[in-house]
């Protein structure tokens, strides 16, 4: 069985290199890409909200945190997590995370508790 898995191991390599070449020569013939390959182009349209204070921490109640762990998961300090609260705009970076998280909170949350740990004093 091994045998077969190698053989079309080989034969996948061989079709990969083979196109990998026409890609190639096609580049360095200046020929356009688009008409002799197939080609696809991705965009992701993730766009941000704008968090007001009450949406902070209501993102921040789905998580069940406070302010100094809610701020420990996002990677910033407790201040900078009572002052979005307080009216200073998250960076959009932040939004985009708390809208990951408004999205899933369920996974989040597992996520959250993975990571978790208690100390004992």
């Amino acid at each position: 069985m091994a045998k077969k898995s190698g053989a079309v191991n080989k034969e996948a390599e061989k079709e990969l290199l083979e196109g990998l070449a026409k890609f190639r020569d096609a580049l360095r013939k200046g020929e356009k890409i688009q008409e002799k390959f197939t080609c696809h182009r991705v965009a992701i349209d993730l766009v941000p909200h704008t968090y007001t204070p009450k949406m902070v921490k209501e993102v921040r109640g789905l998580l069940g945190l406070s302010q100094t762990l809610f701020g420990q998961f996002l990677g910033v300090s407790p201040k900078t997590v009572r002052a979005w609260e307080g009216g200073k705009d998250p960076s959009e970076m932040a939004c985009r995370f708390m809208d990951e998280i408004r999205r899933d909170p369920a996974y989040w949350r597992k996520r959250l508790a993975s990571a978790t740990r208690s100390k004992t004093a």
